[in-house]
């Protein structure tokens, strides 16, 4: 409440004095590996922002493969963890390396499976191509529950009614895999296992100061904003517009633009922003109600019971799609 109005400005306060603070390297820490592990988390997260589309007109790094180069390159934090939690010779943070490596690689399953079945049901890797399948822009026509015999045209009224979640309502179950890993990859709670600081202290970044301990915190943030921005193109319509085209009411044709405008442009990126910052709120609700897990509570949600459904669910949209082509 001190620093700008209502404590507005305390972001940036934190900020400079980060900056600040002095670059503690523990005298017997492998010095070399202890300064680039946290250059090697903040990397792996930001890179996989490139190939992210913001709308009609601006696609990223337009990858045709991007989904794949996301879900690889971000699972690169890993070692950036091992790195930082070895390198600093302190038991605590070792202790919390293996947790935050075991966990992440356990929900890396759950959350690649969940994705895959996206990508069965949209027959493709290409996020972009994925966003146009979910609105008035697309392409070739896109029926409701993906059965042509209907005739039920979703891509013509445009809005909700075209996302993914609504076109194929067992998307939905795909969706709560996919959020449920992604609260574990981003070690928030009830999932914040890896740092525990009533447990282990701060977990693999206890010996970081200063601009170094920022950067951890950063990308930890960052990740937070990625994963809300994929579930969001992937299940929720990524960049096109909620409103349905009602009769003579052209809502979606008004608030999606003409691909390559301005306004197509500024739309695409409000939409894309707004469901991105609703996922986040959802995510810090969910820190406020849920106390932690325990490790094997943790293992036990991810191998015994979102595996096996993301499993089933893989099977069921496989053969859905050789049923109704």
């Amino acid at each position: 409440m001190e620093v700008g109005y209502y404590g507005i400005a305390q972001t940036v306060a934190d900020l400079l004095k980060l900056l600040q603070k002095e670059d503690i390297v523990p005298a017997r820490a492998e010095k070399g590996l202890f300064k680039i592990a946290p250059v090697v988390i903040f990397v792996s997260v930001f890179a996989g922002f490139s190939v992210l589309p913001l709308s009609a007109g601006w696609r990223g790094a337009g990858l045709s493969s991007g989904l794949f180069f996301l879900l690889a390159i971000i699972s690169l934090d890993v070692i950036g963890i091992i790195l930082a939690g070895w390198s600093s010779n302190n038991k605590y943070s070792m202790l919390g390396t293996m947790r935050s490596a075991a966990q992440l690689i356990s929900y890396e399953v759950p959350l690649g499976l969940s994705v895959l079945a996206v990508c069965i049901f949209s027959q493709t890797l290409d996020l972009q191509e994925i966003s146009y399948q979910q609105g008035i822009l697309s392409p070739e026509p896109r029926y409701f529950f993906d059965i042509p015999a209907w005739d039920i045209r979703v891509d013509q009224l445009g809005g909700f009614m075209a996302w993914n979640v609504f076109r194929m309502p067992v998307l939905f179950f795909t969706w709560v895999i996919f959020f449920i890993a992604s609260l574990a990859e981003c070690n928030r709670a009830p999932f914040d296992l890896p740092e525990a600081e009533s447990e282990l202290v701060a977990g693999f970044h206890t010996e970081y100061s200063g601009f170094r301990f920022a950067v951890i915190m950063l990308g930890e943030y960052a990740m937070m904003l990625l994963v809300s921005i994929l579930g969001a193109v992937l299940f929720f319509g990524s960049w096109n517009t909620p409103l349905p085209d009602i009769g003579s009411l052209t809502l979606a044709t008004w608030t999606t633009g003409q691909p390559g405008t301005m306004a197509s442009g500024l739309w695409g990126i409000f939409w894309l922003m707004t469901k991105a910052m609703f996922f986040i709120a959802v995510q810090m609700w969910i820190r406020w109600t849920y106390p932690r897990l325990r490790v094997d509570q943790l293992m036990a949600l991810s191998w015994k019971y979102l595996t096996p459904f993301a499993l089933v669910l893989i099977v069921i949209f496989a053969f859905w799609k050789i049923i109704f082509s």
